[in-house]
């Protein structure tokens, strides 16, 4: 029987793919590692049943939904769209973010982990990549969808307002963060940016699924 509060750790994909036991195990194999694919389970069942499967049935989408599932709101969502979504854990801890198509989630963009991230952050870059992203796509306008209400201001007023202190460990994350104010000031995008309403259509198909 699996003791209170317990976790297993799976890595599909890191320095040595396994079930770990801890937090500080699963860390040791992602740190750092490019696209890492990993997720907790409560016992080790689950976590070695999953570690036999492939992770995408697990890892950022979680089951796979059509979007006939939203049937009540599907027409107020534009399906010709992108979605973005970060995750981290801790806070401050690894974050990592990713962009997807909203109609059938296929992956556009994912960086990360970075160590000594926020979640906050993560949702901000994914927007400016995002942004950055459609301008050299196309210059018709697009869509993108984003659940981070604080994320779409910092892109608005164009500064970031973190309380996350810079280190030796998140210099990486402070030089994207540079990166992205730049590109927002120096660049025009007529792209709209909505907010994913999560109460009423589910979790946005960018979400990690890590919850």
């Amino acid at each position: 029987m699996a003791k209170k509060g317990s976790k297993y750790y799976v890595v599909w994909i890191g320095k040595s793919p396994g079930i770990y036991e801890t937090w500080k195990e699963c860390q040791v194999q992602i740190s750092g590692y490019p696209s890492a694919k990993y997720k907790s389970f409560p016992t080790k069942e689950a976590a070695t049943e999953a570690f036999r499967s492939s992770y995408d049935q697990y890892y950022s989408f979680g089951p796979k939904k059509d979007k006939k599932e939203y049937t009540a709101f599907r027409e107020e969502i534009i399906w010709e769209s992108i979605c973005v979504d970060a995750a981290c854990s801790g806070n401050p801890g690894l974050m990592e973010y990713q962009g997807v198509t909203t109609s059938d989630k296929t992956e556009l963009f994912h960086k990360g982990p970075f160590e000594q991230g926020t979640n906050n952050i993560g949702e901000f870059l994914a927007l400016v990549h995002a942004l950055a992203y459609l301008n050299k796509l196309s210059e018709k306008p697009q869509t993108i969808y984003s659940d981070s209400k604080t994320a779409m201001s910092w892109v608005r007023n164009k500064k970031v307002k973190t309380n996350l202190k810079p280190t030796e460990k998140n210099q990486a994350i402070f030089e994207l963060i540079d990166r992205a104010v730049l590109w927002l000031k120096n660049n025009n995008y007529n792209h709209k940016i909505l907010k994913w309403n999560t109460e009423k259509w589910g979790e946005i198909p960018a979400d990690f699924g890590r919850k």
